[in-house]
């Protein structure tokens, strides 16, 4: 029986990985799992914090247990603890809301090689949250989350090299990265892909000469026209400066028209911060 317990103990954390929400234990794994934690295991120790934040195990839901437990395994020198510890700073779950030791938690892990915590620590960079901006270190981390193939990493390094923030600009490099996100399923980087498509990579002029008739039908109640406007609104391209209070009221407008994928972008930019975009 406790052959069987430690091989299904040692699966669980290999999923635990990849998709911790899934990770169901049963009441007495759960005992077994809290008694090898006390004893200063550090993998037992994530396990049973993951329990708790899960309400797993005939666990009722308790994120400050949650965050005790993570915090002794990252003590120990886990990473995937450092990561998810930086997770709960960053929320305020379970622990004080602490953007600092959010950062610092997630550049330990980072440092171990987590590619969520590279990825994270690069927006904070890039953000300036718990952190001072600073655009190089946010496409170092950035970058490396890419290369291991995350990709929200991939296209927002895209971004970077578009925009030249942190980086040369480099129209070449920027498309790469937006392809290899799409190629993953990545819905942002299929959308701005099909935007670069329509409107051409280097924008030729003509397109100056097209942009007031897209403004007409938009204003005229074309969804798919208020749709394209609110992309360019958005990113910041096509003749267009970057404004996100233009870019939600025209997705709102598509979105009302029964547009589908304006009302998810409209609510993928409620639901960043402002600073984000």
């Amino acid at each position: 029986m406790r052959t069987r317990f430690l091989a299904r103990s040692f699966l669980g954390l290999a999923l635990l990985f990849l998709a911790p929400a899934c990770l169901a234990l049963t009441v007495e794994e759960v005992a077994l799992i809290k008694r090898a934690a006390e004893r200063g295991s550090a993998s037992a120790q994530v396990l049973l914090a993951v329990a708790y934040l899960n309400g797993d195990g005939g666990l009722g839901k308790d994120p400050t247990a949650a965050a005790r437990w993570f915090e002794q395994a990252a003590i120990a020198g886990n990473g995937y603890a450092e990561e998810k510890l930086g997770e709960l700073y960053a929320q305020g779950l379970g622990v004080p809301l602490n953007p600092r030791l959010a950062a610092d938690w997630h550049e330990k892990a980072a440092r171990r090689g987590i590619v969520a915590a590279q990825l994270q620590l690069g927006k904070m960079y890039r953000d300036g949250q718990g952190v001072a901006r600073d655009p190089a270190k946010a496409h170092y981390w950035i970058e490396r989350a890419a290369i291991e193939g995350n990709a929200e990493a991939q296209f927002l390094l895209g971004n970077m090299y578009q925009a030249g923030d942190g980086v040369v600009a480099n129209a070449s490099a920027a498309r790469s990265w937006f392809e290899k996100a799409a190629q993953q399923g990545y819905e942002s980087a299929i959308q701005l892909l099909h935007l670069l498509e329509s409107i051409g990579y280097q924008l030729e002029e003509s397109w100056y000469h097209r942009l007031p008739e897209l403004h007409k039908l938009a204003e005229d109640g074309d969804v798919e026209a208020q749709y394209q406007l609110a992309q360019r609104y958005e990113l910041g391209v096509g003749g267009l400066k970057k404004d996100r209070q233009a870019a939600l009221a025209w997705y709102r407008r598509a979105a009302a028209g029964g547009h589908a994928t304006a009302k998810r972008a409209l609510e993928e930019m409620q639901a960043r911060p402002e600073h984000g975009d």
